[in-house]
C-alpha cells in the first residue's frame, strides 16, 4: 500500500502518512529497505528517475522566522491556448508551438518555510526588487514582520543590480550568496520550486497559460496552510505561529 501510494502520489513520508495512516517513520523505513530513491531525483511530471542531487553536509534551519529568506526564479514554457504537449501529446502539428517563457519569481522563509511566488515575463533586476518587497509583505501579514537576510544565486539580477540591492537595503536586511556552482546551498527555494512544479505548473494539462497562471495562488494558499511539510510536520502558517 504505502510503495503504491508514493508511486501514484509522489509524496514523502508526512504526507503518505496522512494519506494512508501508516506512521511516518514506518513509511521511511519501508521506503529505505525497497531503496525507493528520493523525490528530488525523479522526474516531476513521469515519476523517471533523472538524476541525483549533491547534498550539503552542513545543514541548518534558522532559529526565528524572517532570520533568513532564499529568493529564485524558476523558467517555464509558456502554454499556447488550447494546450500543448501535455494536452494533445507529441503530435507533429503541436510541436514548435512556443510562445515563450514564464518567470515564476519565489521567496521561501528558512524556519517556516512559508512561501510566496508571483509570475512575470522576465528576470530583471526591478523586476526582481518589486517581487521582493511584495515578498516581504506577504510575510509580514503572515506573521513575519522582520527579514534580516537574502540568500539567492549569483544570477546578474540579484548580485548586479542597483534596483534589487536597494530593495534588500529597504528592508533593512543583508544579501548572501551561495557559493557558484552550488545550488544546494539555496535547497530551500530549490526544493519549493521542484514542489512547485510537480504540485501546481504540472499537476494537471492546462488548456491555456492563463489558466495555469490562475492556479497559482490558490496552490499558494494551500502551500501554506494546509498543506503538511515533511522537514516539521505542520503547515507553514502554523509553523509561524509556534515558532
Amino acid at each position: 500500500m504505502v510503495l503504491a501510494a508514493r508511486t501514484r502520489l509522489r509524496f514523502g513520508p508526512v504526507r503518505l502518512s496522512a494519506e494512508t495512516g501508516v506512521p511516518a517513520r514506518t513509511i521511511s523505513r519501508i521506503l529505505a529497505r525497497h531503496q525507493v530513491p528520493p523525490l528530488a531525483w525523479l522526474d516531476p511530471v513521469t515519476g523517471a528517475l533523472i538524476r541525483a542531487t549533491r547534498a550539503t553536509t552542513n545543514r541548518y534551519e534558522h532559529e526565528h522566522p524572517g532570520d533568513m529568506v532564499h529568493v529564485d526564479v524558476k523558467k517555464l514554457g509558456r502554454i499556447p491556448d488550447g494546450g500543448g504537449w501535455r494536452v494533445h501529446g507529441r503530435k507533429e502539428e503541436f510541436r514548435g508551438r512556443g510562445i515563450g517563457f514564464d518567470y515564476v519569481h519565489a521567496a521561501v522563509d528558512d524556519r517556516t518555510r512559508l512561501a510566496y511566488a508571483e509570475i512575470h515575463p522576465d528576470e530583471k533586476g526591478v523586476t526582481a526588487a518589486g517581487f521582493l518587497t511584495r515578498a516581504a509583505a506577504h510575510f509580514a501579514r503572515h506573521g513575519i514582520p522582520r527579514i534580516e537576510r537574502v540568500i539567492s544565486d549569483n544570477a546578474f539580477a540579484y548580485r548586479h543590480s542597483a534596483a534589487f540591492k536597494d530593495a534588500v537595503a529597504a528592508l533593512g536586511a543583508r544579501q548572501k550568496f551561495i557559493k557558484p556552482h552550488c545550488p544546494w546551498q539555496n535547497g530551500k527555494v530549490e526544493r519549493f520550486n521542484r514542489t512547485l512544479a510537480t504540485e501546481w505548473a504540472y499537476r494537471q494539462p492546462f488548456t491555456s497559460n492563463q489558466a495555469r497562471t490562475d492556479a497559482l495562488a490558490p496552490w499558494i494558499e494551500h502551500y501554506n496552510t494546509e498543506r503538511i511539510h515533511s522537514s516539521h510536520g505542520l503547515t507553514p502558517a502554523a509553523r509561524v505561529s509556534t515558532t
